[in-house]
Formats: structure tokens, C-alpha cells, sequence
């Protein structure tokens, strides 16, 4: 009843749904959404957080992370673009529906605090995507183990890059896709939430389509997320750590070149002005020796690798939470940017956007640390006055 100009959906292969976990220390408190949408925007995520603001379950930090998959609802988006682009028409009722749900899992994950300890391990998956540009992926899961003292299931988080779209899109089903039927599996064998955290996900695809390889790939990923829960070793964890930047980022625009063709002139483009925002806020938590930051978009995977390299010098385990909390569009790296192809049609900050978030990434990771980043370039990649290198 709710489609405008997209066809409505077919009812639901698996029902999307909204996962929380809320972590409170001495000095922080932490809640953590994993929804089973495409993406969100800042005021989905504010209005989340206004509305959790009325009850004792509001976080001092919120981070809201969209699956990205490409079965889930539309028309809860305010943006007319994105709107237009993926996302049907705001509809009010769908919105404060989805809005709700989101806080509603906080709440009810924050009534069902309690005392727990804290594991992370990092396992390969097994060869399930491909790349669109060519470039290395990144084949690691990342598991986040929460545990009662005695060692039963509070609820599991995972982390692991790959594109919601294995249905592809003649599939009219809401799903999760390909993560929500390996978190939906696992839940089956753990009997806790499990919270899946999409990563540097922008050239990362699945290496098979349809409903046979979806039940394929998500069984597999299943079976990896479990080893990686029976190797992670829970302990009480000491402290969690916040770090917080907002960046600045040029004006956004579409490389008509980028979106049609080498034959196109690279000064062919298109402004797209207040259509999107002009910074990016990043988070970046430590929770004893696992760290993440929070990306609002899709980073591609050369520049999460790069992320996570730093990363390694500073934690056990380190891993990127794209598509949280806001959403931008595609970043990727300067190298690629003049390669025609989808992802960099939709990289709609210019060429060095992507690695002023990465740079500004591993800032924040020295910071959880307390300490200063070895100096590496200047000027920096979030300068993008035109002489800038």
C-alpha cells in the first residue's frame, strides 16, 4: 500500500529486523544497532537517538548500522535523490515504523543488560565474492563474542564486506539477504542476537546470485562466524573507549565521465549541492582489544585494508562498520577514481574524499590508544584546495 513509483514488495522470504546490544563500563555507555536496511541517513539515526532521549535506555553513543542489503524496505529516506535513485518516496508511516523498531530493540536490549564478558577473533571466510574494480578484498570476519560469566550466549556480532545482493533484483521478497540468512542461522544454533556489521564493502560483491547461492553463501558464512565464536576467548573487558571526528568534505557532484564512459570529457559534471551533506562523522570505539570505526557510506576495500593494517599495530582486532549512521555514497581511492564503472559514478565526493576518511580512520584508532600517528604526508588528504597533493 505504501509503493509509489517502485513495485511493492511480494511479502517477506525472511523478515528484515533490527538487532541491538547496549555495553555500559563505569565510563561509557554504548549502543549498537544492526538493521536490516539498505542504508540510513543522519536523521533516521537522530531521530532513533531522539527518541531514546524520553527513555533510560538512551546511550551516550549510538551507532546505527545498515546491513545493506537490497531486499529490505524503502520509502523511509528523506533525501529526494536517494529516493529517487533506490529508494521509492518518503512514506511518514514506514519511516516512524522503521524509526521505531530501531529504538525498540535498544530498549529491549537494554532491560536485558547483564554482567558479561567480551571475546573477539578474526577467521577467512571462504572464496564467496568478487571484485568489481579488480582490486584486492579483504576475505576477513571479524567476530565480537558476548558472553555470560559462566560462558553462555549473550549475543554476537560479526563484521565481514560483501554487497546484499545475492537475490538480486528481480526479487521482490523482503530479506536480509545473504547476512541475514547466515545471522538468522546462527541464531538458531546460539540462541542469542546476532548482529551483523557490514564493512568496506563498495567493490565487493557476491560471487554467486540467486536463491540456491544465497542459502550457499549464507550457510558458509554461518560456519565461519562460528569458528571464529569458539576461538575468541571471553574476558572481562577493562574499558571501552570513544573517539569522534567530523571532516569536512568538498561539495558533491557526478563525474558524468565516471557514470558513462571514457569518451565523456572529465570536466562534463554535474553539481549536486545541499543533496547530500558536506562533512562525514566517524566513530571509532575500543572495547578492550577490539577496536572499529564507524564509516557513514561505502569505503571501497583497498582503503578498509589500509584501515586495518594501521589498526594492527594497536589492537588484537580491527575492523570497519560501513554503512552506519549516515550515508554518502561510495568512496574509493584516488588510483581509481577515473576508472568508469558504478562505483565511481557513485563516488560523489571526488577523488580524494575516500582517503581523507581512511587517514582520518587511523587517527582516530592512535587515538583510542592515546597516541599520535607518525606523520606520513603533507598536506594532509582531507586538504582539498586545488594545489593539493
Amino acid at each position: 500500500p505504501h509503493a509509489f513509483w517502485f513495485k511493492p514488495d511480494a511479502g517477506a522470504r525472511d523478515a528484515p529486523r533490527a538487532r541491538a546490544v547496549v555495553l555500559e563500563l563505569p565510563s561509557r555507555r554504548l549502543g549498537w544497532v544492526s538493521v536490516d536496511l539498505v542504508a540510513v541517513d543522519r536523521d533516521f539515526t537522530h531521530e532513533v537517538a531522539r527518541r531514546l532521549s524520553r527513555s533510560a535506555a538512551r546511550p551516550a553513543t549510538l551507532i546505527l548500522s545498515a546491513s545493506h542489503t537490497h531486499s529490505g524496505p524503502g520509502a523511509f529516506i528523506g533525501s529526494r535523490l536517494m529516493g529517487w535513485l533506490a529508494l521509492d518516496r518518503l512514506d511518514a508511516d514506514v519511516r516512524d515504523a522503521l524509526v521505531e523498531s530501531v529504538a525498540a530493540a535498544v530498549r529491549q536490549a537494554d532491560v536485558a543488560a547483564r554482567p558479561a564478558l567480551v571475546g573477539a577473533a578474526a577467521v577467512t571466510a571462504p572464496p564467496l565474492t568478487r571484485g568489481r574494480l579488480g582490486r584486492e578484498l579483504d576475505p576477513e570476519i571479524v567476530v565480537v563474542k558476548l558472553t555470560t560469566p559462566d560462558g553462555a550466549p549473550i549475543a554476537l556480532l560479526w563484521n565481514y564486506a560483501i554487497h546484499g545482493t545475492a537475490l538480486g533484483p528481480k526479487n521482490l521478497r523482503l530479506s536480509g539477504d545473504v547476512m541475514g540468512v547466515a545471522s538468522a542461522e546462527l541464531e538458531r544454533r546460539f540462541g542469542a542476537p546476532v548482529l551483523f556489521v557490514n564493512g568496506a564493502v563498495g567493490d565487493v560483491s557476491p560471487a554467486g546470485h540467486g536463491e540456491a547461492a544465497a542459502a550457499r553463501i549464507g550457510r558458509a558464512l554461518a560456519d565461519a562466524v562460528q569458528a571464529g565464536w569458539e576461538r575468541a576467548r571471553a574476558a572481562p573487558a577493562a574499558s571501552i573507549e570513544i573517539a569522534r571526528r567530523r571532516v569536512a568534505l568538498p561539495s558533491p557532484w557526478l563525474s558524468l565521465r565516471n557514470c558513462t564512459g571514457r569518451w565523456m570529457p572529465r570536466f562534463v559534471t554535474a553539481p549536486l549541492g545541499s543533496a547530500f551533506p558536506a562533512d562525514a562523522d566517524l566513530t571509532a570505539v575500543a572495547l578492550g582489544d577490539v577496536a572499529w570505526i564507524t564509516v557513514p557510506g561505502e569505503l571501497q576495500a583497498a582503503l578498509g585494508l589500509a584501515i586495518k593494517r594501521e589498526g594492527r599495530d594497536l589492537f588484537a582486532q580491527t575492523f570497519i562498520a560501513g554503512l552506519s549512521n549516515d550515508y554518502l555514497g561510495y568512496f574509493v581511492a584516488p588510483a581509481d577514481y577515473d576508472r568508469p564503472a558504478y562505483v565511481t559514478c557513485a563516488t560523489l565526493y571526488g577523488p580524494k574524499a575516500g582517503e581523507c576518511l581512511a587517514s582520518t580512520a587511523a587517527e582516530l584508532l592512535y587515538q583510542l590508544r592515546g597516541r599520535d600517528r607518525p606523520l606520513t604526508r603533507l598536506p594532509g588528504p582531507c586538504d582539498f584546495t586545488p594545489n593539493a597533493r
